[in-house]
């Protein structure tokens, strides 16, 4: 007869080593299980956390073309990627000054994620990433994107390939200085609907003038390739990269709208200067009206705040020709791009990813970029949490369809410098539209015809 302790002995000796060997299955079978992503999450383009074992990431991170300010690139894209992803650390390169994108790709250390407005270049580097199957393995979704934005960035894929993902759309609006309009006693642009350029080219010409050696510009058109992007249109052919300036007669009206702006008594200044930008509106205050993308203003505007420096200006929504009202311009789409060459392809696209959830493009939107995502609620919050858009009519920027960029052939950027030879051949150089527009087309074609010949 055996003793109890005996018995009890004898059955841990047998039983624990069974118990032990279910447990570590258990324990096996529920680590290497993936937790599903709530239908919820993904219906908002949110993104799983990443495993806690996760090794280290710095992702080198590019700007060319967009108006990223560091802290924009902070707020917006860094600090949300490592809220989500602890591991990831995002680290902004910036290149000296004449440093080409060319040379940033070529002399590394390469970046493995880009921000930029046209693709062609780094295509022509065969440097981008074919985003398809991390869309797939990531179940990344598509149909969040606007179409208008997009649309656009599917027209780089010759064989169907998808070079980037946009990041948000660079609206343009119109910029006025109240100032100067007191100073004159000449009305404001109205809060809610669009002027015609038209009516705003005769508005300026009231602004236009001089006061106590103060010279004023009353509205600073830039140039006809600023104004292309009223009517979408190409500089050279789309498929076959043929010049396009004296072809469409488009082209001629546009240069006639900034020739009349130019001739306007008192609009051309010191040295022949025929365009006035950013900092003639904003840090000299000499120009009363400037048409301008988002990005490139309220960033500088908030930080020229900072520092202590403001004036009282407002935005109106963008003027458009008068065919074209009800239409804004182009959406310039500003994108994300992955190297091929990165070490850490699936790290920034999860990254990207992060970036379009509603929660970070909510984020975009309270800092007054225009997200690329479809949610209406989260326009509502735009410049919310922009201190220098406090009490302006933010709700102008979005009145006027934003159209969808024209499809831009591969030698477009390559070619538009002549647009604006010709447009201070008519400015200042004393030549004629149409014999401007003839020899931008002539230095065009030579230049494409090269271009070809180097492929």
């Amino acid at each position: 007869m055996f003793h109890s302790k005996s018995l009890v002995h004898s059955l841990l000796r047998t039983c624990l080593p069974l118990l032990s060997l279910s447990l570590l299955l258990s324990a096996c079978a529920s680590a290497g299980s993936v937790p599903e992503t709530p239908s919820g999450a993904a219906a908002a383009g949110e993104s799983a956390g990443p495993p806690s074992s996760a090794e280290p990431v710095k992702l080198l991170f590019y700007v060319n073309g967009p108006t990223l300010t560091n802290t924009e690139f902070r707020t917006l894209i860094a600090e949300p990627v490592k809220k989500r992803y602890p591991h990831i650390t995002l680290e902004r390169i910036e290149p000296p000054s004449g440093v080409t994108i060319e040379e940033v790709f070529t002399s590394g250390p390469i970046p493995d994620l880009s921000l930029i407005i046209n693709p062609h270049p780094l295509l022509r580097l065969k440097a981008v990433e074919d985003l398809r199957p991390w869309i797939q393995k990531h179940q990344f979704d598509e149909s969040r994107l606007k179409p208008v934005l997009y649309d656009h960035i599917k027209e780089f894929g010759k064989n169907g390939e998808i070079v980037a993902i946009p990041f948000n759309a660079n609206q343009a609006i119109l910029y006025y200085n109240k100032d100067i309009f007191d100073k004159f006693g000449v009305e404001y642009p109205p809060a809610d609907k669009q002027l015609s350029l038209e009516e705003l080219l005769e508005l300026g010409k009231q602004l236009t003038r001089s006061d106590n050696g103060v010279d004023y510009i009353g509205y600073d058109p830039g140039g006809p390739l600023d104004l292309s992007r009223n009517v979408a249109l190409p500089v050279i052919d789309s498929d076959s990269g043929a010049p396009l300036l004296s072809r469409n007669p488009e082209w001629t009206r546009l240069f006639q709208f900034a020739k009349t702006a130019y001739e306007v008594p008192g609009y051309i200044g010191p040295n022949n200067q025929y365009v006035y930008g950013r900092d003639a509106f904003m840090k000299d205050r000499k120009v009363a009206l400037r048409v301008a993308n988002l990005a490139n203003m309220v960033g500088p505007l908030e930080e020229l705040r900072q520092q202590g420096t403001e004036f009282n200006w407002d935005l109106a929504p963008i003027p458009n020709f008068s065919n074209k009202l009800g239409k804004a311009r182009e959406a310039q789409v500003h994108s994300f791009v992955i190297s091929n060459k990165s070490e850490h392809k699936e790290e920034a696209f999860l990254a990207v990813k992060e970036i379009l959830t509603d929660e970070v493009q909510g984020l975009l939107s309270r800092n007054a970029r225009v997200p690329a995502v479809i949610n209406p609620e989260l326009e509502e919050e735009f410049g919310r949490d922009i201190p220098v858009l406090k009490d302006k009519n933010v709700r102008s920027v979005f009145i006027g369809e934003q159209q969808k960029t024209h499809r831009i052939h591969e030698y477009e950027d390559q070619v538009s410098k002549w647009v604006t030879e010709a447009t201070k051949d008519v400015a200042v150089g004393g030549i004629d539209i149409n014999t401007a527009l003839r020899k931008a087309d002539e230095n065009i074609a030579r230049d494409v015809e090269r271009l070809k010949k180097n492929e």
